[in-house]
């Protein structure tokens, strides 16, 4: 299974846009107010660092996925146990993300279509593209509906510009001051932050060394597009109302009014906001598969794929019953754990250790 450099830049980009920039404005804007736009300034610069991070460990071992070279840097035990940890994290946000699929389409589109029949859909979905070409067809998935993403998150910003108050963004700074700022930036960071499964991603790479710059653009494109989206909302509602709405964006898209003809395209948003999560469904589906197959020493990873939806059905269950686990997750889980350990400081240690690793197995081949 190979993907190209190109597919590494659209899948990055797509899994980015869509849950960000539906769930992180929010809190961000309780912290930030509207000075928001800075804290998405500071997540864009912070999801680059740890992708660039990721690469730099992936590429010691360019043929070797995480669960493998883990191994390798960490040594056996310890390489289990990082295994595990992104195991975990990979499983969880399955589950998470479907929780908050069915929630959504329930809300927005569908409010009398029971939430296992929506999980049921999208599983199969999801089945059906890891038998199929698991990374290949996930990638193939990116090149093809990012650019329809893409296009369409620029024409809706642009409709927004008739609507937008500048002095809404103003006094610059002075309601909220650095630490507000910071905080408010732990959000998208960790959805950002999620460009982190360059871990498993270059080992896929027809040519690995593509994969720091395509992996670095992919995410500075959807950090640039997702901050003038939260200007847009900031512009439109001010801070104090942006604060109080469950999906800002969307109420920023049903705004949209342009001659009286060009309205009501709040299913632009919901369509740009599925594509993004089938893309990144399918993604982590696939690697979760994968990496378990390769944890326990299953050569045939696609015996796992069932395992894997029994287990995505039951905890998208408990997520999509419960909105108040949900934000447990993110408060208890994601930020503290995810964000901490397997975005920043298990990169940082592959790279630094391995590096290490590496250079002294070179110097070791010299005296010898």
């Amino acid at each position: 299974m190979k993907i190209t450099g190109l597919q590494i830049y659209w899948i990055m980009f797509s899994i980015l846009v869509g849950n960000t920039v539906l769930i992180t404005i929010t809190p961000a804007v309780k912290y930030a107010k509207q000075d928001m736009w800075m804290s998405y300034l500071i997540a864009g610069l912070g999801g680059t660092l740890i992708v660039f991070l990721a690469t730099k460990a992936a590429l010691l071992y360019p043929k070797h996925t995480l669960i493998e070279y883990s191994k390798f840097i960490f040594g056996k035990w310890i390489g289990i146990l990082t295994a595990i940890l992104y195991l975990v994290y990979w499983y969880t946000v399955i589950g998470n993300i479907l929780g908050e699929f069915t929630e959504f389409v329930s809300i927005i589109l569908l409010p009398k279509t029971p939430h296992w029949i929506l999980l049921l859909t999208i599983l199969l979905l999801l089945v059906y593209i890891a038998y199929i070409g698991g990374i290949e067809a996930v990638g193939r998935c990116g090149e093809v509906f990012g650019p329809i993403i893409f296009m369409s998150f620029i024409l809706l910003i642009a409709f927004t510009i008739p609507n937008l108050q500048f002095n809404r963004i103003l006094p610059i700074y002075a309601d909220s001051g650095l630490y507000p700022i910071i905080r408010g930036s732990f959000y998208p960071l960790s959805f950002l932050g999620e460009s982190v499964l360059m871990l498993m991603l270059i080992s896929f790479m027809d040519q690995p060394e593509k994969g720091t710059r395509r992996a670095v653009w992919g995410v500075l494109s959807a950090a640039v597009l997702i901050t003038f989206s939260t200007v847009s909302v900031i512009l439109i509602f001010g801070p104090a109302v942006s604060a109080k709405l469950k999906y800002p964006i969307i109420e920023t898209i049903r705004y949209i009014n342009v001659m009286n003809f060009i309205q009501n395209l709040e299913i632009v948003a919901v369509l740009i906001w599925i594509l993004s999560l089938f893309i990144k469904l399918s993604l982590y589906f696939v690697l979760a598969a994968y990496g378990t197959a390769q944890l326990f020493h299953i050569k045939d990873w696609k015996k796992l794929i069932w395992v894997v939806a029994v287990i995505s059905f039951l905890l998208a269950m408990v997520f999509s019953r419960s909105t108040t686990y949900g934000m447990e997750y993110i408060e208890y889980f994601w930020l503290p754990v995810v964000l901490t350990l397997n975005m920043a400081v298990i990169p940082l240690l592959l790279w630094m250790v391995g590096s290490l690793r590496k250079k002294k197995q070179a110097s070791n081949s010299s005296n010898g």
